[in-house]
C-alpha cells in the first residue's frame, strides 16, 4: 500500500501542498471574514516557572509551553480545526505494506529563523533526540517503537516501525516533535514556525514577532504575541474584562456566564478529548489492592461531579481516556455510583486508615473543590481521604506521577492509539497509575497493523474495558476547553484536540 490511500472513519490522510494547504488555511477559517493583518495579540494563560523550550524533558506539557511551542516552532504534520492530520512541514507522505515504513516528504524552501534552510537533517536530528540513550522525554513511549529514522534525500526521510503502526502521520503532529535545526540542543526557540522568539521569562511572560519569511501564506496576522502567565482565575478574567488581554484559557464554568454577559466578550466552547485523571499508583500501597481502586471508583458519583464542577460544560468519564468524538470509541456500560458494591470491594480490600489526595489549582481551576466532593463522596462507604492542597508551581515535577494518589489532566491526543500508548502502556513514561497489564500491551500492538476497522475496534474496546476495570486511574469526567476572547478576536479559535485553538492561536487568530 503506497501513496495516499484513505482508510476508514479517521481517514488514514495523504495530501498534497496542492490541496489542503493551498491557500495556506483549512477551509473552515478561509470561508470566514477576510483577516485582518498587524496588531499585539495578548494572551493571559496558566503556566509555572519550571515551563521550557526543552521538546525532551519529562514534563513538557503545560499550556503556556504548547501555546509557545506552536508560535515558534512548526511539524511535520499539522491538526486542523476539525481534527483532522494535514501536510506541515511534510507536504505529502507515503505508507508501505503493513504500514511499517512511512515515506515524508519534506516541503522546500522553508527556513528557520536564523535563515538557515531546514533538510531532512534537521527533522532526523529532532525526532531521533526523543529517544536517545538517557532521554526522559514525555514522548519516550511513542518513540520506543521505532526502529529507524533515516534519511533518503535532502528533502525525504523514512520512519520504520518495528511493527508497524496505522497512526504515524498524527505521531507526527505531536507538540514534542517540533522541529529545531540539527544539533540545536540550546532550547533557545530556533524553529520554522510563525514568530521569533523576542523575551522568554519561564512561567512569567513570552514576546515574539512575525516572522518575516514564514512560508505558510494566509497565517501569522498580528505584527506581535505577547503572553504572560496568569494561573490565578479571577485574575485571568478580570484582565479579560479590562482590556488588559485579547484572550485567555481556562475559563472558569462558574465564569462563562459573566464572560458572556458582556457586549464585548465571548466564550470559545470546543468539545474535545481533554479529562480529568484520580491517579491511584498501583505499583505501591494501598492502591496495589484492586479492590481499594475499585471502591473507589464505584463511590464516585460522576452526574454529581459534571453538574456541581463543571455545570455540564463536558461528558461523564467511564475510567478510559478515549472520548465518545474519537473513532474506536467502546460503548461499554456506563459505571455509576454503586456504594453497596462499593461498600463490598472497600471491605474486601481490607483497608483502614486515611489516604492523602494530592490536588491542585494547577490541574484545573476546580480541582480542590473536585477532590472535597470525592472525599465527601468516598466518606459514605467509610473511606477516609484527606485532600491535600499543593501550590501550582511545582506541582508537575514535584507531585505528578510521584505520589501514590494524585489528580492531573490531559488535553486527551489525537487518536486512540496515541492516547493508549502515551499514558497507559508498560513502558510509558507517562503511565499515571504505573500500570503494567501484559494483555493491554499486546492488544495495543495488534490493533496498530489491523486494517479491518471491525476488529481494530474489538482491540482497542478490550483495551478500554482493561483500563475501565483494572487500570490505576479513575476518569470521572471529560471536560470541555472554554477560553474566554474578545468578541473582536477572528478565525478559528477552537479545536478538539486541545485549548487556545490546539495550541496554534497565534497562528490562526486576528485582532479585529
Amino acid at each position: 500500500m503506497t501513496g495516499f490511500e484513505a482508510f476508514g472513519r479517521r481517514g488514514l490522510l495523504g495530501v498534497g501542498a496542492a490541496g489542503l494547504l493551498a491557500a495556506g488555511l483549512p477551509a473552515t477559517a478561509r470561508a470566514q471574514a477576510t483577516p485582518k493583518k498587524g496588531g499585539k495579540l495578548r494572551i493571559g494563560i496558566v503556566g509555572q516557572t519550571a515551563n521550557t523550550l526543552d521538546h525532551t524533558s519529562p514534563v513538557f506539557a503545560s499550556p503556556n509551553e504548547r501555546v509557545v511551542n506552536y508560535t515558534l516552532f512548526n511539524t511535520l504534520v499539522e491538526i486542523d480545526p476539525t481534527g483532522k492530520a494535514i501536510p506541515e512541514l511534510a507536504e505529502s507522505w507515503e505508507i508501505g505494506p503493513g504500514a511499517r515504513r512511512w515515506v515524508f516528504n519534506l516541503r522546500k524552501g522553508v527556513t528557520f529563523h536564523n535563515g538557515k534552510e531546514m533538510t531532512a537533517d534537521d527533522v532526523i536530528f529532532s525526532l531521533r533526540r526523543h529517544n536517545a540513550e538517557g532521554s526522559k522525554s514525555g514522548a519516550l513511549a511513542l518513540m520506543r517503537d521505532l526502529e529507524a529514522i533515516n534519511k533518503t534525500d535532502k528533502y525525504q526521510i523514512e520512519i520504520i516501525h518495528k511493527t508497524g503502526s496505522l497512526d504515524i502521520h498524527y505521531l507526527m503532529s505531536d507538540y514534542h516533535f517540533a522541529i529545531v535545526p540539527d544539533g540545536d540542543n540550546s532550547h533557545k526557540g530556533m524553529g520554522t514556525g510563525p514568530y521569533v522568539l523576542q523575551t522568554w521569562e519561564p512561567g512569567v511572560r513570552f514576546r515574539g514577532t512575525r516572522n518575516a519569511n514564514y512560508w505558510k501564506s494566509g497565517r501569522a496576522h498580528v505584527d506581535e504575541v505577547e503572553i504572560t502567565v496568569v494561573n490565578d482565575d479571577a485574575a485571568r478574567v478580570s484582565a479579560l474584562r479590562a482590556g488588559e488581554v485579547d484572550i485567555i484559557n481556562r475559563l472558569d464554568p462558574r465564569t462563562v456566564r459573566l464572560v458572556e454577559a458582556s457586549a464585548d466578550l465571548k466564550a470559545n466552547i470546543a468539545k474535545g478529548y481533554g479529562f480529568y485523571t484520580v491517579n491511584m499508583r498501583t505499583d505501591v500501597a494501598p492502591f496495589n489492592n484492586p479492590d481499594l481502586r475499585m471502591a473507589f471508583k464505584l463511590a464516585t458519583n460522576r452526574k454529581e461531579l459534571l453538574d456541581r464542577i463543571l455545570r455540564g460544560y463536558g461528558s461523564l468519564g467511564n475510567d478510559h481516556p478515549i472520548a465518545e468524538a474519537l473513532p474506536f470509541h467502546a460503548n461499554l456500560p456506563q459505571r455509576e455510583v454503586d456504594l453497596d458494591k462499593a461498600k463490598f470491594h472497600f471491605q474486601k480490600s481490607g483497608f483502614s486508615g486515611t489516604i492523602p489526595l494530592h490536588t491542585s489549582t494547577a490541574v484545573f481551576s476546580s480541582a480542590i473543590d473536585m477532590a472535597v466532593l470525592m472525599q465527601a463522596q468516598a466518606q459514605k462507604i467509610g473511606l477516609n481521604i484527606s485532600v491535600e492542597r499543593q501550590p501550582p508551581d511545582g506541582y508537575w515535577g514535584n507531585i505528578w506521577l510521584k505520589e501514590p494518589f494524585h489528580m492531573s489532566y490531559w488535553t486527551g491526543r489525537i487518536t486512540t492509539d496515541i492516547m493508549l500508548s502515551t499514558g497507559y502502556a508498560s513502558n510509558s513514561v507517562w503511565n499515571e497509575g504505573h500500570w503494567k497489564n501484559p494483555r493491554f500491551d499486546e492488544l495495543l500492538v495488534r490493533a496498530r497493523t489491523e486494517f479491518d476497522e471491525a476488529k481494530r475496534a474489538a482491540l482497542y474496546a478490550e483495551c478500554q474495558s482493561l483500563l475501565r476495570d483494572d487500570g490505576g486511574v479513575m476518569i470521572p469526567l471529560f471536560n470541555s476547553f472554554i477560553d474566554g476572547a474578545k468578541k473582536s478576536l477572528g478565525g478559528d479559535l477552537t479545536a478538539p484536540n486541545m485549548e487556545m485553538a490546539g495550541g496554534r492561536i497565534a497562528e490562526r487568530c486576528w485582532l479585529g
